[in-house]
């Protein structure tokens, strides 16, 4: 069963582009597009995708708002970011919203359907590319010393490999434990730092530079 995409953005030729790039082999079918904001929210009155992929930027209503709009709906469908390098505000809200993932456009389109099998599994996505911009915004000296004292050395690592974008599999491989026992370390985490997914996680381990400290 092919995972059904809706994509957003005012390119048509970047959406030609992507269409073609994510039908090449048959697991995802593109079941509408939407050339704005406003096109976007039309567009769910009638269908729900699986997942969305949204342009932060564009015109009538911009990816933010959309995602907002969505939110507020309760929409069960997923939504994918996409971004360019100098949209990293944007991309801090979109995170505070509650997107499902986040990746530039330009990239290739393994990564692009990585992202999208990872998201419908459940799971966020950030593309560790995008970590260096975030890190050049979120970096705060003033760490949060109680909640990262509450982890213990493995979480620690866990958490530093989960902000660098790796997936379940490999920080099992890398740590030399089982991908169950990493789900557990993750769900402890959460508690303690008190997010809800990963790339609020990874967000809390770059304001309090643990990239750097650890």
């Amino acid at each position: 069963m092919s995972i059904k995409v809706m994509l957003v953005d005012d390119h048509i030729l970047m959406r030609e582009g992507i269409k073609n790039l994510l039908e090449f082999d048959g697991s995802i079918e593109v079941i509408s597009e939407a050339s704005d904001g406003v096109e976007c929210l039309d567009n769910l009155k009638h269908i729900i995708p699986d997942i969305i992929l949204l342009d932060i930027n564009m015109p009538n209503k911009n990816g933010i708002e959309v995602l907002t709009e969505i939110k507020k709906k309760g929409m069960s469908v997923k939504i994918l970011m996409l971004t360019v390098h100098n949209e990293v505000e944007y991309l801090l809200k979109a995170i505070d919203i509650g997107a499902d993932g986040y990746i530039l456009k330009d990239t290739e389109s393994a990564e692009l359907k990585r992202a999208i099998s990872y998201i419908i599994q459940g799971e966020n996505y950030i593309q560790p590319s995008l970590i260096p911009a975030l890190n050049s915004r979120l970096v705060n000296r003033d760490v949060d010393k109680e909640k990262i004292d509450s982890l213990t050395r493995r979480e620690l690592e866990v958490l530093i490999q989960v902000s660098n974008g790796m997936f379940n599999k490999e920080i099992a491989n890398s740590l030399d434990i089982s991908e169950r026992t990493v789900k557990n370390h993750i769900s402890n985490i959460f508690k303690k730092i008190e997010v809800n997914d990963r790339t609020q996680a990874a967000v809390f381990a770059i304001k309090n530079n643990l990239i750097q400290l650890y």
